[in-house]
């Protein structure tokens, strides 16, 4: 997939949630691609995995200031520290903008499956793919706060397939 459609579809995406879930208004900035481990980390990332004809990954990532904040306009109560209720709201944040992402990608990269969301915290933290990939980096701002969607994705060039198990053979282990 062009990599301006993948832009453009995080971009529309991003805007939306944050718009009609948040209330909060966004601003993109300039896409750039990693091809490198980012180093280590500090805040909160939200993951979701993509799988079907392409396969990657989709990451949102943002300092815990942030996380509180868009977990508190979520859930219209006042969040300032990262406990269970900020983690679930990250995660279904994270969940609503690969949602809306996968939508619209469909239409250039066929059905699309979704992993259910994970979500990362802490101090020093680094995350990698196993290979080599390239990210496509989408930096939004909010205010003074900023929030990077980043996404790794690739075709899909299958796996061997393992024999499958009747129900007569699942029913003898």
């Amino acid at each position: 997939m062009e990599q301006q459609l993948v832009v453009d579809a995080l971009r529309s995406a991003t805007e939306a949630v944050f718009s009609t879930m948040l209330g909060l208004e966004v601003e993109s900035g300039e896409p750039f691609v990693e091809t490198e481990d980012p180093g280590p980390s500090q805040g909160i990332i939200g993951l979701i995995g993509l799988a079907g004809s392409w396969v990657g990954t989709v990451s949102i990532c943002c300092n815990v200031g942030m996380a509180c904040h868009m977990a508190s306009r979520m859930l219209g109560s006042e969040l300032t520290e990262v406990n269970e209720e900020t983690l679930d709201a990250i995660s279904e944040i994270t969940n609503m903008i690969v949602g809306s992402f996968k939508t619209e990608a469909e239409t250039h990269l066929g059905p699309l499956g979704l992993s259910i969301p994970a979500v990362v915290y802490g101090l020093s933290f680094s995350a990698r793919t196993a290979g080599k990939e390239r990210w496509v980096v989408v930096p939004f701002t909010c205010g003074d706060e900023s929030i990077d969607i980043k996404i790794c994705l690739t075709r899909n060039r299958g796996l061997p397939r393992l024999p499958s198990l009747g129900s007569a053979q699942l029913a003898h282990r």
